[in-house]
């Protein structure tokens, strides 16, 4: 299959439905896209036809081009990623994968206009992090929940305000940054650097200031991103958990039992911020983005060092933390339902603690019908209530 033949292919796939974030390539079925989060048959030619492995095989080999180090990852592992731009309408990170003997292709695309902290409706606390000048800020969540996005949209805010040098280094390369105030180098995984353990080695001989990693994947790039941190970088990555607390067990999982103590103590000195994130359905269509955030205090910092205990939790400090602009997922849920953003269901759905959650929507719904009873002795907390469900668009 030409190139012309996959970009004809491609577009039309984007043209077929509105919110569209991947595109699936699958033996034994139609091409299919997901549009806001339901995969739905595009049949664009021949009509009605179900992909055969010729058929994937082709638009593989087209995606691959002449990347050896591609194939010979497909040949070695099952699998490989990249990137690809369908001239200036799209860019996608690509994964191609074996499947029962057969290729499948997941392509997930890259928003076209550089995000903002504003185009994401994301708190003022955001901007905070862009200051910071070193240690580690984490974002985690399932894949598809926007950690690129999010944080993309805090290297343009550094980007835009401070005259540094960033170097990324990302698997692969989703956003375009323009040179601003700040001067970027970005570098992909497998075109420019083969792990990264040894791309953040080489980074911090590339004197910059802030370090982008793609993901934390294994102890050794653990260990270099604490180092750089503790040396006077800002270092950004993400990490597949889904809230604080797991993100912190799920890095002192990678290393030996002898060896917590110490990690612990670099940890609680190092980490900046956790933003943890989830994408809910938004009343009336599309996707709302959902917030953890915590940052950096004395309790964080005992809780790390000494572990969660009772009254030492996560969840409880940063719920105690709300005025500084840090969140818990269900103080970001009832937000968003008194904004009117989400339904009950969805906010009882997406909770971490239902009973709480279902007492606050109990009572919104017991004030909303009796606005001027005073004796039902119902009372919102809601100054508990931080500013932080924002849209991704």
């Amino acid at each position: 299959m030409k190139r012309t033949e996959l970009d004809h292919i491609l577009g039309a796939l984007l043209d077929s439905h509105a919110g569209i974030s991947d595109l699936v390539f699958s033996v034994g079925q139609p091409m299919q896209v997901e549009a806001y989060g339901e995969l739905k048959s595009v049949h664009v030619f021949p009509s009605g036809k179900k992909l055969t492995r010729f058929q994937t095989e082709q638009i593989a080999l087209a995606i691959v081009g002449p990347a050896r180090h591609l194939l010979r990852d497909l040949a070695l592992r099952g699998a490989c990623d990249c990137s690809y731009a369908l001239r200036e309408e799209a860019r996608f990170r690509v994964n191609i994968f074996r499947q029962r003997g057969n290729l499948a292709i997941i392509m997930r695309k890259a928003q076209s206009v550089m995000p903002s902290l504003t185009s994401l409706g994301l708190s003022p606390i955001f901007r905070d992090m862009a200051k910071e000048k070193n240690g580690l800020i984490l974002v985690t969540g399932a894949t598809g929940g926007g950690k690129t996005t999010t944080l993309s949209a805090i290297l343009n805010e550094i980007n835009e305000t401070q005259p540094v040098h960033v170097v990324t280094l990302e698997d692969p390369i989703e956003f375009i940054h323009q040179h601003k105030r700040a001067t970027f180098n970005q570098r992909e995984l497998g075109a420019d650097f083969d792990t990264f353990p040894n791309g953040l080695r080489s980074a911090l001989r590339q004197a910059p200031k802030v370090i982008l990693v793609g993901e934390i994947r294994d102890r050794a790039t653990v260990e270099i991103a604490l180092t750089a941190a503790e040396t006077g970088h800002l270092v950004l990555s993400t990490i597949h958990t889904i809230n604080a607390g797991q993100s912190i067990n799920r890095i002192l999982g990678m290393f030996d039992l002898a060896e917590e103590t110490q990690l612990r103590l670099r940890l609680s000195e190092t980490l900046r911020y956790v933003v943890s994130q989830r994408l809910a359905p938004r009343g009336g269509g599309g996707r709302l983005l959902i917030n953890e955030i915590m940052g950096s205090n004395l309790r964080v910092r005992e809780a790390i060092a000494l572990g969660e205990a009772e009254g030492r939790s996560f969840y409880d400090i940063i719920e105690a933390n709300h005025t500084f602009g840090w969140t818990t997922f269900d103080q970001s849920l009832c937000k968003a339902y008194q904004s009117g953003l989400i339904s009950a269901e969805t906010a009882d759905l997406y909770a971490t603690n239902k009973a709480k959650m279902t007492r606050f929507i109990d009572g919104a719904k017991k004030q909303r019908g009796l606005v001027n009873d005073t004796t039902s002795g119902l009372k919102l907390d809601l100054e508990s209530l931080a500013p932080t469900a924002g849209a991704l668009r």
